[in-house]
């Protein structure tokens, strides 16, 4: 495998689960979602800690 590749395969068609900090809903989605229809509230990468 290359320098700086770590996965094989193409990736673009991957989703992440995406949490409304504010509401709580979850969504799976390519990129970020930005705003929450339901409440306005930003979203977070549930992949990632929020420390």
């Amino acid at each position: 495998m290359p320098h700086g590749q770590d996965v094989e395969d193409d990736t673009s068609e991957l989703t992440s689960a995406y949490e409304c900090l504010q509401c709580g809903r979850i969504v799976e989605a390519r990129t970020n979602p930005g705003e929450c229809e339901l409440c306005g509230g930003d979203f977070q990468n549930r992949a990632k800690s929020i420390e």
